[in-house]
């Protein structure tokens, strides 16, 4: 296993060894509190989505933070060579995916969005198998329209838990945007005119303001949280699963945008603090675990996942790519993840602070698309790929049932009219093909 090539030789700078545990235990944190938010709101959402339990909610977060614990394991430790990366990630539940778990969940039920995850799960083994050969399909324009488009897609979602949840006694009162803006506030200071934890920890801090400022207005209710127990395992099929064609493949084309996005992370992790580029084996086996992770959380109620590119992007600042330090991170999540107690308190927080906090992550996420695109400067070829590709994704989804009327069949809407990203990317991946190269890519 590749180490940094630096004159360092702390212990946090190589890949094995313990390091002292006033370095360890900061660092290790450190990764606790950049995940912790992206690994529990996924759950909080798509729970809404479906009209899950009190109980069903917590079980979700549950095993998000088991399963985040799990994954990241997986990663450094990895299984007969070939499953996992071996590389310093953190990997977990993943926003990227919740515009189409969304539009299952609205149209189907969460059983039939796990029989999906267990089919996308497969099509990211079979990519991580053929990486090589796929990876040429998807250059930056392709992954970041259709990043640009999964951003663009979830802002809805934001706004709408802003304004206190649909269907909520609080939605659209003036004291749920009071909290969301303050949450927002909060988030936005921290992250840009603050250093060091404060910066890192912005989503999370912001979060905390917004949650007692919602507690002062009694927008907050326990009563779930006494009932709930101190420590417990997950369940093993908490919920029915099914399979739907049509629900499968639109997540498995997620999947495959999601299997580019991971080999972006893993470049990205292995440049930043290792100097050099993944090789062929680390992808696909990096690629591999996502996918037999997301399989086996689809048992147990869990989403599914991907690698953080919060934490990448901590690896490249502070060089730090000691195994240990990620295994700490993992195991705090992991206890975390056994106690239904701090589950259910997470359930607690209210719609607004959610959307307070995360319309900041989904303007980053849009922002991230474009800086991919406009990468090497911005082309009309580009605007031409990028242009039709998101306005078919979007414009299809924003006129509801445009793909149901007589003689389509039920399937065709189900795939193409749910998801604006599922077009975008076929868009996107056709449309680069097709049209003439720019000179200078030629």
């Amino acid at each position: 296993m590749g180490t940094p090539k630096t004159k360092n030789t702390d212990t946090v700078f190589q890949w094995n060894g313990i390091p002292q545990p006033g370095q360890l235990v900061p660092l290790g944190l450190q990764h606790v509190v950049a995940a912790v938010v992206g690994i529990i709101t996924p759950a909080i959402l798509v729970s809404n989505t479906c009209g899950l339990s009190e109980a069903e909610k917590t079980l979700m977060i549950q095993v998000s933070l088991i399963l985040t614990a799990l994954a990241t394991l997986l990663q450094l430790f990895p299984i007969f060579r070939r499953i996992g990366a071996g590389l310093p990630v953190i990997m977990g539940i993943s926003f990227a995916y919740i515009p189409t778990l969304q539009a299952i969940g609205t149209e189907f039920d969460i059983a039939t969005i796990l029989g999906a995850e267990i089919i996308g799960g497969c099509v990211a083994i079979v990519f991580g198998i053929f990486v090589k050969w796929i990876r040429p399909l998807f250059p930056p324009l392709v992954t970041g329209t259709v990043i640009f488009t999964i951003g663009l897609s979830l802002y809805p979602t934001a706004v709408r838990y802003m304004a206190g949840g649909a269907g909520t006694p609080e939605f659209g009162t003036p004291k749920s945007w009071l909290v969301a803006l303050i949450t927002l506030a909060v988030v936005f200071i921290l992250t840009n005119f603050t250093k060091g934890i404060f910066k890192l920890g912005a989503i999370l801090i912001g979060m905390i303001v917004g949650y007692f400022v919602a507690l002062a207005l009694g927008m907050v209710n326990f009563s779930g949280v006494e009932t709930a127990q101190w420590a417990a395992l997950p369940q093993f099929m908490p919920f029915e699963i099914k399979f739907v064609p049509a629900a499968a493949v639109s997540l498995g084309i997620v999947y495959v945008v999601n299997a580019v996005q991971t080999i972006g992370d893993l470049s990205s992790t292995t440049m930043g603090g290792m100097d050099r580029m993944p090789s062929d084996r680390e992808l696909s086996g990096g690629i591999i675990g996502q996918g037999v992770m997301s399989i086996l959380g689809a048992f147990f109620g869990g989403l599914p996942a991907a690698t953080y590119s919060q934490n990448v992007g901590i690896v490249t600042v502070n060089k730090v790519i000691n195994r240990a330090v990620f295994a700490l991170a993992a195991g705090i999540l992991l206890v975390a993840g056994l106690m239904p107690k701090f589950a259910s308190l997470l359930t607690t927080i209210p719609q607004s602070v959610i959307g307070g906090a995360t319309i900041s992550v989904f303007a980053t996420i849009t922002m991230t698309g474009i800086r991919m695109i406009t990468e090497g400067g911005f082309t009309p070829r580009k605007s031409s790929v990028v242009g039709l590709s998101v306005a078919l994704g979007v414009g299809i989804t924003q006129v509801s049932g445009c793909l149901a009327g007589e003689g389509f069949p039920t399937w065709v809407n189900t795939v193409f009219g749910s998801s604006s990203v599922v077009v975008a990317t076929i868009m996107a991946i056709i449309l680069n093909l097709v049209l003439p190269k720019d000179k200078e890519s030629k």
